[in-house]
């Protein structure tokens, strides 16, 4: 009897132990799954910290390429502006000066015919006509001027398009890459998804005003650009009455 009782005892004490044996065990696991959900929680912290540092860096950038752009874009248009101002000036100066010396030709020419019109009535004629001649290829002159300045100035405005619809295109790229980090990772939390959320809707704020950026400069190449003088055409030589065979009768 008392063997039974004595192995009792010794069985309780044993579950007791081993009662005892596991909710240690149970303490050590919730504490290491305290402290692993702590370091994830921590590490989530900080990978979403440095995320959204990334982003604003990133955004930060492309305001400023973006800026840069607008300046050089503006320093272009007022320089294309002023030298086609310029070439024109400078054009028309020797326009005036050429047509001046033409006009001087001309009025020695007169003279010298009126004294001795028949005599030299061939002469003059050659004369007349290499004036038309030289005042054609002035015109032709200011308008080739007039169109290189052009077409310059539509070469840098090209390159400055090309150059915001590539920062349009990174924007719609940065854009489509954190739509689909959202889309593919269904096991984020509340606040991962919410800053992923933030960071899609700077993104995609970026990208609007690329978009913007490059529609406001291709309007502006499409309507605008330097302005080029138009070239009239010689008008016809209207009838003056003089008599016939009168080599100097509407010349001009």
């Amino acid at each position: 009897m008392a063997d039974k009782e004595e192995s009792s005892v010794l069985f309780s004490l044993q579950e007791l132990m081993s009662l005892e044996e596991e909710r240690i065990q149970d303490e050590e696991l919730t504490k290491e799954r305290e402290e692993q959900a702590a370091k994830e929680a921590a590490e989530a912290d900080e990978r979403r910290k440095r995320e959204e540092e990334e982003a604003r860096i990133r955004a930060a950038e492309e305001e400023r390429r973006a800026e840069e752009l607008r300046k050089r874009e503006e320093e272009a248009r007022v320089a294309g502006a002023a030298q086609a101002e310029i070439d024109k000036a400078k054009a028309d100066a020797e326009n005036r000066a050429r047509l001046e010396q033409i006009a001087q030709a001309n009025d020695h020419e007169a003279k010298l015919a009126e004294i001795q019109q028949d005599k030299h009535k061939k002469k003059l004629t050659i004369g007349i006509a290499v004036a038309i001649v030289a005042a054609v290829g002035i015109g032709v002159g200011m308008f080739m001027i007039n169109k290189n300045a052009a077409e310059e100035a539509e070469r840098k405005q090209a390159a400055i398009v090309a150059e915001l619809e590539a920062v349009k295109n990174e924007a719609d790229a940065q854009v489509k890459k954190l739509q689909r980090e959202l889309e593919t990772n269904k096991d984020l939390s509340e606040a991962q998804q919410a800053a992923l959320k933030a960071k899609i809707a700077d993104a995609e704020k970026a990208a609007a005003k690329a978009d913007s950026n490059v529609k406001t400069n291709r309007r502006r190449r499409g309507g605008g650009g330097s302005s080029r003088p138009s070239t009239s055409k010689p008008s016809k030589p209207k009838s003056t009455g003089c008599a016939p065979g009168d080599p100097m009768c509407g010349a001009f």
